[in-house]
């Protein structure tokens, strides 16, 4: 068969679902290419995968027996400020599938010594603005061994919801740190889960960067003291330490301010995530904070945000 791929988001980022796709079919003799609409001709089969429910569909007519859409960006949509999972419009990949060695070859520029994978899916807290309890289960639980996405590479990038929460987390840190790679947990390490045995099992690792989240402004009592006692026990530099701060969801900008200021002083990189970047009424001064907190340059210079020159919008 022809194979066709479409990274509906585009090529900025490995598609880990098109990686498996490729290379079920290159074990099964199948020709894999990606798609272009001018150039590839007729093709048997063409996959589209869209992570990204913002991301405008793929426009042009293709010239396939078969289409398969697929990802979170088609079966989730933006609806009155709040993300909807449709699982009627959701397509699983098949087990053998899911659970093939990715095919790293389609994205020489970010692959060539980097695996990307996830040990772990679902995450129990089921938080409005977030789509993954819905979508994946409100159980945290092992999907993968390290050997499945891993084959000796120098670096590897872990794309798990939540894998503390995980019944397994110790014997999946423990394959981390076994693998001697530098690792990078590229989503919000749940900060709440911290204990002394998984700051120490962390610390074990070589760690390019951790991102843990604040997402909630509630939660202060609870996350600011394990922040702490978390930069205590490892050491470790506001360079690899980042904390993803949700804003433009249920806070006000006092609070949003008050989260980024108590991180800097911690000695945390704080990343500004804007929720429901489509509404309007208030979005200024969102913006104008994530464009502050995420230049680091200009963030390490302003120290205040009345200096950076934004006027705060409070409705």
């Amino acid at each position: 068969m022809k194979i066709g791929l479409i990274a509906v988001d585009g090529h900025n980022y490995p598609n880990i679902p098109l990686m498996k796709i490729s290379a079920w079919h290159k074990a099964h003799g199948d020709t894999v290419e990606w798609y272009e609409r001018l150039f590839s001709g007729h093709m048997d089969r063409v996959y589209l995968s869209k992570v990204f429910s913002f991301t405008l569909d793929y426009p042009y007519y293709i010239d396939a027996d078969q289409v398969i859409k697929g990802g979170s960006g088609y079966c989730i949509e933006v609806a009155n400020g709040r993300e909807v999972y449709h699982k009627e419009r959701d397509t699983e990949l098949p087990w053998e599938i899911e659970h093939c060695y990715p095919d790293y070859d389609l994205y020489p520029e970010f692959c060539r010594e980097t695996a990307y994978g996830f040990l772990t899916r679902g995450c129990p807290r089921g938080c409005d603005f977030c789509h993954v309890a819905e979508k994946e289960g409100r159980c945290s639980v092992k999907v993968a061994d390290l050997s499945e996405f891993w084959k000796g590479q120098k670096r590897i990038v872990l794309c798990d919801p939540n894998l503390l929460a995980c019944r397994e987390w110790k014997d999946l840190l423990q394959q981390l740190i076994d693998s001697k790679a530098i690792i990078n947990f590229n989503q919000g390490v749940d900060a709440r889960l911290m204990t002394e045995e998984k700051m120490e099992m962390l610390k074990r690792l070589k760690v390019n960067a951790i991102h843990f989240a604040w997402d909630r402004y509630e939660d202060k009592e609870i996350i600011v003291p394990r922040l702490k006692a978390f930069k205590e026990i490892t050491g470790w530099g506001r360079d690899k330490l980042s904390v993803y701060v949700l804003i433009n969801y249920d806070t006000t900008i006092e609070q949003d301010l008050e989260r980024i200021y108590t991180l800097r002083d911690m000695g945390y990189n704080p990343y500004v995530m804007i929720y429901n970047k489509g509404a309007t009424k208030g979005m200024d001064t969102v913006r104008c904070i994530q464009r502050w907190v995420n230049n680091r340059k200009i963030f390490n210079v302003a120290k205040r945000f009345e200096v950076y020159g934004c006027k705060i919008n409070k409705t």
